[in-house]
């Protein structure tokens, strides 16, 4: 080869090298940009070359209403269209859902409990801090769930927010939603309907209001959290998890 196809040989395999490394620096950008704004990214450098995708529940799970500008809150709607592109993805090998959230929207976490609940591939969720109120079923629908030694869960009867009516129908609607709540916790982990229900209204922890806080090893002798543990646990367990599915 003479001297001058090298040098063009040469500069082209440089414009390739050029080219990958603006790719990637793109694709980390984009990484970073959605895990800023969504607490969302794809973890990948683990030694059995599984591809985990992360989402963090994090704040207030926000419904309909958009709540205040400072407020810390995660959007249904950003969620469940990347639940949906997620399963929809053969390249994906688990989810790991982290849950640090004061409850919110019943319909929204609901929703979002649901779509994690009925997705093929490996699920783990991790408390962080706490998962209360609607945060209760979003802890669950994963296949299998984890809680640090000072993470919380707090149950208790649903609550409505403005004014609310008085009237017979309203209390039944109360007990419609509040059994929605119930039957899918229970459907989910390994605590019976009427001890969830009796834990809603339990008036001995809380003196001004009904329900009950469990904190780490208490939410797993409920029987509401699989384990105690953190995240190199949490990871370990998708791992092996996604390593049958494979199989």
């Amino acid at each position: 080869m003479s001297d001058k196809k090298k040098e063009r040989e040469k500069e082209k395999n440089g414009g390739r090298d050029l080219d990958r490394e603006k790719m990637k620096k793109e694709v980390e950008e984009k990484e970073d940009a959605r895990l800023e704004e969504y607490g969302q990214m794809t973890l990948n450098a683990n030694p059995g070359k599984k591809t985990i995708y992360l989402l963090s529940i994090i704040g207030e799970i926000e419904g309909h209403e958009n709540l205040p500008g400072s407020s810390k809150a995660t959007k249904y709607d950003h969620v469940l269209p990347k639940l949906a592109q997620l399963e929809d993805d053969a390249g994906i090998d688990g989810l790991l859902v982290l849950l640090n959230t004061s409850g919110g929207d019943v319909d929204a976490g609901l929703a979002i409990a649901e779509m994690i609940a009925s997705m093929s591939m490996p699920t783990v969720s991790l408390v962080l801090g706490g998962s209360h109120s609607i945060g209760v079923p979003l802890a669950v629908a994963a296949d299998y769930s984890f809680i640090v030694p000072t993470g919380t869960m707090m149950v208790h009867p649903v609550r409505m927010t403005g004014m609310v009516i008085g009237t017979e129908r309203t209390y039944e609607y109360f007990e419609m939603i509040q059994e929605r709540i119930l039957t899918f916790v229970s459907d989910h982990a390994r605590i019976a309907h009427d001890q969830l229900k009796k834990l809603m209204h339990s008036t001995e922890m809380l003196t001004r209001d009904l329900g009950t806080v469990l904190v780490g090893e208490e939410a797993v002798k409920a029987g509401l959290i699989d384990e105690v543990g953190g995240i190199r646990e949490a990871l370990k367990k998708l791992y092996s998890m996604a390593e049958r599915k494979k199989k």
